[in-house]
């Protein structure tokens, strides 16, 4: 078959497409709204505390909750890697590198395989958390904060801060742990 210039930028477009969904494999997920909360008013810290339910000297590291303030609220957009839109992976890569000064592999699934694996007890600011969403393993991840909270882009509502005990992610709950040095 003889293609014309219209059949591939066609063929092109799909297999650019198909790559840009492949980096972050999960679907539009609706959660109950009530279960994650925004970040509005106060200080910095206040906000970020109040919403972690800690103190504000438990935060830790205030250039990632500065890092998170500014992201917070991005929409979902596959393949994305900037404010017009980002997805899971994408936001992980850019918070590890910029805050970290930590390279992580591009994929959900690329990052679970690489990561030194904990007990959810033992998660610390920082480390991976992930998510096997309509049955693809490792579909999604997030960024462990405190109190089972992470940080994430939901294709839903974009970047979100929610909770990990929360029954909905909970059964997708599939791995954790922090980047191998």
């Amino acid at each position: 078959m003889i293609f014309n210039l219209r059949n591939k930028t066609l063929f092109i477009f799909l297999v650019l497409a198909t790559l840009l969904y492949s980096s972050c494999k999960s679907k539009k997920i609706l959660t109950d709204a009530s279960k994650s909360r925004s970040v509005t008013s106060g200080s910095l810290t206040e906000r970020y505390a109040s919403l972690l339910d800690v103190r504000e000297k438990e935060l830790g590291n205030e250039k990632l909750y500065r890092f998170i303030d500014s992201w917070m609220g991005v929409p979902h957009r596959s393949g994305g890697m900037d404010k017009k839109g980002v997805d899971c992976s994408g936001f992980t890569t850019i918070l590890e590198k910029e805050i970290f000064n930590r390279a992580v592999p591009r994929t959900a699934k690329s990052m679970a395989e690489s990561v030194k694996r904990k007990y959810e007890d033992d998660l610390e600011e920082g480390d991976l958390v992930f998510f096997d969403f309509q049955g693809q393993k490792f579909s999604h991840v997030g960024v462990y904060l405190h109190n089972n909270k992470f940080v994430h882009a939901s294709t839903s509502k974009g970047v979100i801060i929610s909770d990990l005990k929360d029954p909905w992610y909970y059964k997708y709950f599939s791995r954790a742990g922090s980047i191998k040095d």
